[in-house]
Parts: C-alpha cells; structure tokens; sequence
C-alpha cells in the first residue's frame, strides 16, 4: 500500500511540475520571444523532479517528456512533431544528455545521502545493543542475587534485612523499567513507515508531568524551573519529549558528582521554543562531550550517589527523539561548573511527521 501510494504521489509530482513549466515556456515565448530560454526551463523543471521524487525513473521519464514538448511546441514547425530537421534532432539529443546526466548526478547524490543515513543507524543500533548488554547485567544479577536470598535464607533473615532485599529488587525491578522505555522509544521512532504525532501540549503542563515523575524517585533533589509567564502551547509527541527530559535530569542525578541543583529554563527564539536543563556538578570530560549522544562509550568512573549507569543509552535516545521532531540537541560544559544540555522544538504545527 505505501509503495502505491510513493508511486502515485511521485507520478502526479512529476506530471504537475512538467505541466507548470511547460506553461511557463509557452509564455516566456508569447510575452518575451525568447524562444532560447525554454530549454533552460525544461531543465530546470527535471532538476527538481530528480529532487523530489524517488529513484531514477522519474527523472528519466521527465527528461524524455521534456525534449518531446520542446519538439512539439517550441520549435518549426509549431504544435507538430518533427524530428526530421537536424537541428531539431541536434537540440533534442543535446537536452536529452543534460538533462539525464543531471538527473543520474542527483539521484546518485541521493542514494549516498540515503546509505550514510542508514549507515548511522546501523551504528546506534550496535552502539545501543552494547550499552544494553553492559548496563542491564549489573541490575540483573542484583536482583538475582536479593531473590535468592529471600528464598533460600528467608527463616535466617530478620524483618529488616528482608526489607532492605526487597527495596534493593524495588530499585532495580524501577531502573529496568526506565532502560525498556527507552528502548521502547527507540523502537518508536526508529521503524521505517511509523508517523510521529504532535499535539499541541501547553509548556507548563509538560514540565509539571515531568517534575511529578521525577520527585518520586528523587523527592529530596533541588530543582530551579524558569518558563515564560505567558500561555505556551508546542506540537510534539509528549510522551517522548517526557522521556527527554526524565533522561536528562537523571543523567544529572546519577553522573554529576557534587551537584546540588538542577535548573529547567524553556525560553522562545523565533518559532522555536529552546529548552536548557543545566546542573552545578563537575561537568563532562572533555573526551566525551563529542561523543556523548552516540549511544556508548566507557565508564571510567562510578556514577554519583552509587546509582546504576545507562548514560549512553539515555542521551541516545534524547538525540533520536530529538531529531525525530525536527529539532537539535547538543551539550556543553558551563564556565560556572556543571553542564548545560539544550534542545529545541519547533513552534509551528506540522502534523504528521516521520
């Protein structure tokens, strides 16, 4: 079905764009006389089609489509075909050429956009599968190891040590469940054919979402929030752009030794609204700030307060979020300590996306 429609809407591209420059050469030729101008035109026209629509055919198709209008219309004699004049056939196998070259140039530039594309993806999945592999066997083999415990020595252990056990299992069974939400995301926006859609979500109504979720797990942690006091509505997918947010402030919480406060301040730039989540911790190495949205890299050194780590995977996810509704994501190092991670997100509604 979505192979019918990509051929119908890539024929009806290619039928629109010839018939609009074909009217335009009939006028530059009734108004201008410039009769030598509408090969340009033609071109120009094929150009774009080899640009919008998909493979090789379309622009091809175009190419053989133009040279017969320009035959029928534009040369002696006029509204006929006639490829018996030499120059007829010199002009119609020199626009021919061109306009085939130009198109096989673009749909080459294309295939290669295409295949570097899908040549980062394969790398986040690999880069995923091992931060996955290397982050769950820790919490995994806890909770093995806690159950264990209960059942084999339950008559052995007081009420408090059941209890922490049991909080220990709690906390992990709570991590995994944040690690497959990820994943989960990932998934989401990473299938091929899957629409992402945004609703309009009012901006004080996400971040008190986000602030809720986060105080459960963290109710004693310091939090600074600085939003504009007028009425801000922005199209995203909630669930996910909550899931950025989550991934953010606990990256701050599990990996900036030293932070006191986290701070969340949204302000607007043009149709863009600009989020910034900074923390007043020790910052991140420098050899990893390059890297960091890329899926992994290797933890040298324990995350604060003894928390489990799924950096990698976190801040990978935010990036695909992130790209996924057409906005930018980065992070940098603040003078005053700590770092500062921003993202932005488009103001305008454009309905279905990816």
């Amino acid at each position: 079905m979505k192979q019918i429609y990509t051929t119908i809407k890539n024929v009806l591209y290619t039928a629109g764009i010839l018939v609009v420059f074909f009217i335009i050469g009939l006028i530059l030729e009734k108004i201008f006389e410039a009769d030598a101008l509408v090969p340009a035109i033609f071109t120009l026209g094929v150009f774009i089609i080899s640009l919008i629509t998909d493979g090789f055919i379309y622009g091809i198709a175009a190419s053989f489509l133009s040279v017969m209008a320009l035959n029928f219309a534009f040369t002696f004699p006029y509204f006929k075909f006639n490829f018996s004049i030499r120059e007829n056939i010199l002009s119609a196998v020199i626009m021919l050429i061109i306009t085939i070259i130009s198109s096989t140039l673009i749909t080459k530039v294309k295939q290669q956009e295409k295949m570097k594309a899908e040549t980062a993806k394969e790398k986040m999945r690999a880069n995923l599968l091992r931060a996955v592999s290397h982050d769950l066997r820790t919490p995994l083999t806890t909770i093995y190891g806690s159950s264990s415990a209960i059942i084999n020595q339950y008559d052995s252990l007081s009420k408090e040590q059941l209890l922490e056990l049991a909080n220990g299992i709690n906390e992990d069974a709570q991590w995994l469940v944040g690690m497959v939400e990820n994943l989960l995301s990932v998934t989401k926006i990473d299938s091929d054919g899957v629409k992402l859609i945004k609703t309009p979500i009012v901006l004080e109504e996400l971040i008190d979402t986000v602030l809720i979720r986060f105080k459960k797990r963290y109710p004693n942690q310091k939090i600074n929030v600085d939003i504009p006091e007028s009425f801000v509505s922005i199209p995203m997918d909630a669930v996910l752009i909550e899931q950025v947010m989550l991934n953010i402030l606990e990256n701050a919480r599990q990996h900036a030794v030293g932070m006191t406060e986290i701070t969340i301040k949204v302000f607007l730039l043009g149709n863009e609204a600009i989020f910034e989540i900074s923390d007043d911790g020790c910052g991140i190495p420098k050899d990893r700030l390059e890297g960091i949205f890329t899926g992994y890299f290797e933890k040298k050194e324990a995350p604060a307060d003894n928390q489990k780590s799924s950096m990698g995977i976190g801040l990978s996810v935010c990036a695909s979020i992130i790209k996924a509704h057409d906005g930018t994501i980065s992070v940098e190092n603040r003078k005053t300590g700590g770092c500062c991670f921003r993202f932005s997100l488009s103001m305008e509604e454009t309905g279905d996306e990816q």
